[in-house]
């Protein structure tokens, strides 16, 4: 039982749970967004007041896809916050404090002499060894 509890205590479990109540939370007030500002404001242009009752019908079968507007641009107005609010600054923030590459070494020292050739040479220019291939 300890083991569970050192499991639910960690700092990963804890952000994690905060995440998702904070998620389901903006979830809300983007959809009550979507369905009380711009539907309309949509609506204002189009002349339909409701996406609700937006529909086709083939064969006698009616698709209702006023509903599927609404959550598709909920779900857009979500993915554009959580990039621009999140992400990108999260990944400048850790662009700036992660360390570049090193690059690769130009030269290296041969082994009989010591001396400093370059790295893709198979010869040593001052003690003529021949050396393995550069790796």
């Amino acid at each position: 039982m300890s083991g569970f509890r050192s499991f639910l205590l960690r700092g990963n479990v804890v952000d994690l749970a905060v995440g998702i109540v904070i998620g389901a939370a903006f979830g809300t007030v983007v959809n009550e967004l979507v369905k009380d500002f711009i539907t309309p404001l949509i609506a204002a242009v189009g002349g339909q007041p409701n996406f609700d009752s937006l529909y086709f019908t083939v064969n006698n079968s009616r698709f209702m896809y006023g509903r599927f507007l609404e959550a598709a641009i909920s779900f857009l107005l979500v993915a554009a916050v959580v990039y621009y609010l999140v992400v990108l600054p999260y990944s400048r923030f850790r662009a700036r404090f992660e360390k570049a590459p090193a690059p690769e070494p130009t030269t290296r020292d041969c082994p009989e002499c010591l001396s400093q050739i370059p790295a893709k040479a198979r010869r040593c220019a001052y003690c003529t060894a021949v050396l393995s291939v550069a790796a």
